[in-house]
């Protein structure tokens, strides 16, 4: 080992970022294992790597005894003073035993080991990098793709794309530049593992971060988002800030912003609609852009709801496949049921009936309460006496 050898490691720190410290642990022990390897050395064998000097230094370690039993562990204390006066039993001695050949057989038995060792240092640096991204977007480049995956390269790792997180209307080709949502980062025993997704509905999120500063900066919140990549998406957001109007900075002047999203998701159609803390209004909002005359609450399950429409906005309320209505149960987390206004006529006409039975009800309550409270205590005495009379006849009979 010489200088040589210590520039080659300042190389492997700039280039790969792993620390000298790192690599030099892990040749120590590597010239450790060769060194017992080959000269049947025990276990008190302690390798010195000279940082200035490029040097190797292999030292056995010995213990002072009276007594010696095994002359490769021990050493006798008469033999220890004539080294230094100052050493005791028990004391720990190292003798150089670096033999001459060492460094050819060092390099060939502590290569492997040492690589092994760099790996695993990349490894490490490139998991902790990339969890960093994990639910974050990031720009990669489309590098080959098989039956499974397609590969993207983020820079110091190739990330997979599978089938479910592509986007139907989209093909990919190599070399294509594409955003992508990091879902999950995993460190398997082949190294960290980077899964990316184009469909997932928070890469929608992180776009309108990167082309809305409102939401960037909390201003505007993005309370939930359903989405069929790419079909159509439906975004609820709201305004923190009553100055601001949350669906017109989503849109953005002349829709530049909304259709900047679109035009990187290959034209996925994009409904910003406004959450509201009333679910009624959300719901109707949700169903954008048909028109909603009326939202009926279950009152077993108040997650269910019947929507009444137009019968003429009944198609575009359910939308093409029933895509608007999901989109806008998925937004809500209601179960929606669609009806036209002709099928309520018979609902709404059994409800205005028995509202009108209540109010008679509700009539005759008042004016009992009102007759009674008109009685004076002797009246009220009087038709005590005439019930309790008439019970007895009764029972008489």
């Amino acid at each position: 080992m010489s200088k040589e050898m210590l520039n080659a490691l300042d190389a492997l720190e700039a280039e790969k970022g792993i620390s000298k410290e790192i690599v030099i642990d892990a040749l120590e022990a590597a010239l450790v294992s060769a060194y017992k390897r080959h000269y049947g050395q025990a276990q008190n064998v302690e390798v010195d790597f000279d940082q200035k000097k490029g040097k190797i230094h292999v030292y056995a370690v010995k213990e002072v005894t009276e007594e010696v039993m095994d002359s490769q562990l021990e050493v006798s204390l008469k033999d220890a003073l004539l080294i230094n006066p100052a050493y005791e039993i028990g004391d720990k001695i190292r003798f150089e035993v670096t033999p001459k050949d060492f460094g050819r057989i060092a390099a060939q038995t502590a290569k492997q080991v040492i690589l092994q060792r760099v790996r695993e240092a990349e490894r490490t640096i490139i998991y902790n990098e990339f969890s960093a991204y994990e639910k974050d977007i990031m720009q990669g480049i489309v590098e080959r793709q098989d039956r499974r995956y397609i590969y993207v390269n983020l820079g110091k790792i190739e990330a997979v794309l599978s089938k479910q997180d592509q986007m139907p209307n989209e093909f990919y080709q190599p070399h294509d530049r594409i955003k992508v949502y990091v879902s999950r980062v995993e460190n398997t025993s082949k190294g960290p593992q980077v899964f990316v997704s184009r469909s997932h509905p928070d890469l929608l999120r992180r776009l309108f971060e990167q082309e809305v500063p409102e939401v960037y900066d909390g201003l505007v919140e993005i309370v939930s988002v359903a989405r069929e990549a790419g079909d159509r998406s439906k975004v609820a957001v709201r305004s923190t800030d009553p100055n601001i109007d949350a669906v017109g900075t989503c849109v953005g002047p002349k829709g530049q912003r909304v259709q900047a999203i679109v035009n990187e998701l290959k034209g996925e159609n994009m409904d910003i609609v406004e959450w509201d803390e009333d679910p009624a209004i959300f719901i109707a909002n949700a169903l954008n852009p048909s028109q909603v005359v009326d939202v009926i609450f279950d009152e077993k399950n108040p997650k269910a709801c019947t929507v009444v429409v137009p019968d003429y906005q009944l198609s575009l309320a359910i939308g093409k496949r029933g895509q608007n209505a999901r989109l806008a149960a998925k937004l809500t987390n209601h179960k929606i049921d669609i009806k036209p206004e002709s099928e309520m006529a018979e609902y709404y006409e059994k409800q205005a009936e028995k509202q009108a039975q209540a109010e008679i009800v509700d009539e005759e309550i008042h004016d009992e309460a009102i007759i009674q409270s008109d009685l004076t205590d002797d009246e009220y005495a009087t038709i005590a006496f005439n019930d309790e009379n008439h019970t007895d006849s009764d029972q008489e009979i």
